[in-house]
Order: C-alpha cells, then sequence, then structure tokens
C-alpha cells in the first residue's frame, strides 16, 4: 500500500474519531473544539495568502463559515447531532470518495486549476457520499434519539451539499496555486494543513445551514 495513502487512511480515522466524540458530547467541549479548529485554519489562511489581496475576504469567510458550523450543531434542538452529521458525512466520504476512484479509475481531468480532480473522482464523490448518507440515515437512530428517513429530500440535499463540497476544494486549490503552494500546512499526516482536510467544509457547512434555517430542507 502506498505510504501517503497509509498516512492519509490513519490520519483520517483519528480526526473522524475525535470529531464524532466532540460533535456527540456538545456543549462547551465542542465549542472549544470548533474555536481550536477556527484558530488554526484561520493561521494557515494567512499563512497562505498574507502576501494577495484575497486574504481579507477569507479571513471574513472563515468566521462566517464557523460560525455557521456553531449554529448548526445547536441551533435546531435534539435534532441538531443529526443534521451535523449528515452534513459532516457528506463532505467526509464526498472527499474519500473522490479520492479513491480519482486515484483508481484516474482518466480525464476535471478542472486545470485542481490538476488532480478527475470526472471519476467527481462521480465517485456523488456515489459515495449517497451510499453513505443511506447507511448512516439507516442507523442514525445511535446517535441521536431521532431516526432520520433516507428521503428524495435527504438525496437532494446530498447532492447539493456534495457538490458545494467539491467547489469549495477546487476553490482552495486555486488559491493555493495563487500562493504557490503545494499544501496550507503539514500538521495532518497524509492531508497536509487542516484548511487542506476541511477545504470543503468551510463551505458545505455555511449552505448546508442556510438550507436549514429557511426550512428548504425539513
Amino acid at each position: 500500500m502506498n505510504k501517503e495513502f497509509l498516512h492519509r487512511i490513519i490520519s483520517s480515522l483519528v480526526l473522524i474519531t475525535l470529531s464524532f466524540f466532540f460533535i456527540i458530547k456538545g456543549s462547551i467541549i465542542f465549542n472549544c473544539f470548533i474555536f481550536v479548529m477556527f484558530l488554526v485554519t484561520l493561521y494557515e489562511w494567512h499563512k497562505m495568502s498574507k502576501k494577495n489581496f484575497f486574504n481579507v475576504f477569507g479571513n471574513i469567510f472563515l468566521i462566517f463559515s464557523f460560525i455557521s458550523v456553531y449554529n448548526l450543531r445547536n441551533s435546531f434542538g435534539e435534532n441538531s447531532v443529526n443534521i451535523f452529521f449528515l452534513i459532516l458525512i457528506i463532505c467526509i466520504s464526498t472527499d474519500i470518495g473522490g479520492y479513491a476512484f480519482g486515484k483508481i479509475l484516474k482518466g480525464p481531468k476535471l478542472i486545470k486549476i485542481s490538476p488532480k480532480k478527475t470526472y471519476a473522482g467527481m462521480i465517485g464523490g456523488y456515489l459515495f457520499s449517497i451510499l453513505m448518507v443511506y447507511l448512516y440515515c439507516k442507523y442514525s437512530n445511535l446517535v441521536s434519539i431521532y431516526n432520520l428517513k433516507f428521503t428524495n429530500q435527504i438525496l437532494f440535499i446530498t447532492f447539493l451539499t456534495s457538490t458545494v463540497s467539491q467547489i469549495g476544494d477546487v476553490i482552495i486549490s486555486y488559491f493555493k496555486r495563487l500562493s504557490k503552494i503545494k499544501d496550507t500546512g503539514n500538521i495532518i499526516p497524509g492531508h497536509g494543513g487542516l484548511l487542506d482536510r476541511i477545504d470543503g467544509m468551510i463551505f458545505a457547512f455555511p449552505f448546508s445551514y442556510i438550507i436549514f434555517s429557511i426550512n428548504l430542507i425539513k
């Protein structure tokens, strides 16, 4: 097995386990976890973009993004856990599916500003996210008293959120190219910086918070 891929799997498992623990615990423990992640992400963004015109806009967006993360976990009562996990699972499975399908199938490149992205990876991100959301809905009672149903609405938001997550990934890749760097940091083995790992999430969570706040998806 490729050493980088092995590191990526191990670090992903550690991150996912820690994240799930803090999300389920909620309260001040979750808030502290999110605040630390915000500071690290803000630092990596500033380090990457401090000499570029888009630095300030990125700082403002990150503040908005992490406020959305906080609100998504705390603003929907006892169903907040289910909603938060739903979005998190979509983002993680989109990333894993995109990486795995892209590596295995390769094929035509998706876009020049992110040369590692392929059409196979894009489709793989959609398929794997749908599969994982279906499984989560089936067993969501393990993390919450509310059991999600895999409805057409859930399928729709899975597709939309996966799309936003993939677009966010491409956007951050574009900014990295402008800054002439490969990774935003080296804090996570196999992934680089924290921003490299959550690039799609910082776009997907604000989008999802707005969707659920206006009751477009119930």
